[in-house]
C-alpha cells in the first residue's frame, strides 16, 4: 500500500482504465456468473491480488520505466479495440465469449503499457506472474473453445477404450460412441470434462508458482494436467459403462453421472498432489545437510586445535 501511496500516478492510470473498460468489466463479470464454464473468472482478478500483495515487499519505489515496452503494449491494445469495434461489435457477427476475449485482451494490454511506464521495468519484472496470471480472464474464443472440447471429448474417449481393455470387457467402439454388452454409450462434448480441466489447469499454475522454484518443473506440474485430465474423465465414462451393465442401464441418469463431477475433480487432486510433492523434494536446495555436518566438523577441528594450544 506504501509503495501505491508513493505511485500516485499509477493508481491514477488505474482508475482512469478501469472507468474506461467498467462497461466490459461488468460484461464479463455477467457472463462468467452464469457461465458454467467461465465461473471461475470471477476469482482470477483477486487471486491475483493476493500473489502481488506478497510480492510488495520485493517493489522498488524508483524502477527505471520501459516505454518501449508500454507503446508496444498499448499499440497492441489499440489493434484489439480495432478488431472489436470494426469486426466483433454486437451489431456484427461474433459470439459474446469471442467480443468479450478481445475487450479484455484489450484491457490487459493497456494495464500492462501503464506497469511499464509508471512501475517500470524492474518492478513489472517481479510482478510479472501476478500480472501473467490475469489471462485466465481472457474467456476462450469460440473456435478455440470447440477445439479444446473436441479433444477432450475424444482424448477421454480414448482413456475410456483402454479402461474397458483392461477389464477385460468385450467393446465396439466408433469414434467416441461405445457398444457395450445390452448397452450403448456415447461420450458427448457435454461430458468432455472442460471446466474441472480449466480449474485443474488453474491449481497446477498456482501451486508450482508457490511450491516450485525451477522453472521446467512448474512446467511438467503443469503439463501434468492434461493426461491426468484424460485419464479422470475416462474413468468416470468407464465407471458409469460398468455400472450400467452390471447394475442397470438406467444408471446412465444416476447423480454419478449428472453430478459426479466434484467427486472425480477431487479425487484427480490426489495424484496431482503427489506429483508436487515428489517435485518439491527434488527441487530443494542439496548439500545443506553436508554444509551442516562440515560446520559441525570445523568447530569439532577448531576445539581440538584449541585444546592443542592450551595444552
Amino acid at each position: 500500500m506504501l509503495f501505491l501511496t508513493k505511485n500516485k500516478s499509477f493508481c491514477f492510470a488505474l482508475a482512469l482504465l478501469l472507468l474506461c473498460f467498467s462497461l466490459t468489466l461488468y460484461n464479463l463479470a455477467r457472463f462468467a456468473f452464469h457461465s458454467e464454464l467461465y465461473s471461475y473468472i470471477l476469482l482470477i482478478p483477486f487471486v491475483s491480488i493476493q500473489l502481488a500483495w506478497g510480492k510488495r515487499d520485493k517493489l522498488i519505489d524508483h524502477a527505471e520505466p520501459s516505454r518501449a515496452f508500454s507503446i508496444a503494449a498499448a499499440l497492441t491494445g489499440t489493434a484489439l479495440l480495432a478488431i472489436y469495434w470494426l469486426i466483433l461489435h454486437p451489431a456484427c457477427w461474433g459470439a459474446s465469449a469471442d467480443r468479450l476475449a478481445v475487450a479484455i485482451g484489450a484491457f490487459l494490454a493497456f494495464l500492462f503499457a501503464a506497469c511499464f511506464w509508471f512501475l517500470g521495468k524492474e518492478n513489472v519484472r517481479t510482478l510479472a506472474f501476478p500480472l501473467g496470471f490475469l489471462a485466465f480472464m481472457i474467456p476462450f474464443p469460440r473456435c478455440v473453445e470447440d477445439g479444446v472440447v473436441y479433444f477432450l471429448q475424444h482424448g477421454s474417449a480414448v482413456a475410456a477404450a483402454l479402461f474397458f481393455k483392461l477389464s477385460g470387457m468385450s467393446i465396439a467402439q466408433d469414434d467416441t460412441s461405445f457398444q457395450l454388452p445390452g448397452f450403448s454409450l456415447q461420450v458427448a462434448p457435454e461430458c468432455s470434462g472442460i471446466h474441472s480441466s480449466l480449474v485443474l489447469v488453474i491449481t497446477s499454475v498456482v501451486g508450482g508458482y508457490y511450491f516450485l522454484r525451477t522453472p521446467w518443473k512448474r512446467a511438467v506440474f503443469s503439463l501434468a494436467v492434461i493426461p491426468l485430465a484424460l485419464l479422470r474423465n475416462g474413468f468416470r465414462v468407464f465407471l458409469i459403462g460398468m455400472l450400467c451393465v452390471h447394475i442397470s442401464p438406467e444408471m446412465i441418469d444416476s447423480p454419478i453421472h449428472h453430478r459426479g463431477g466434484p467427486i472425480f475433480f477431487a479425487l484427480s487432486l490426489i495424484p496431482l498432489f503427489i506429483l508436487l510433492y515428489y517435485l518439491y523434494k527434488s527441487d530443494q536446495p542439496k548439500g545443506l545437510g553436508n554444509f551442516t555436518e562440515g560446520n559441525k566438523g570445523n568447530e569439532g577441528g577448531n576445539g581440538e586445535s584449541t585444546n592443542e594450544k592450551l595444552k
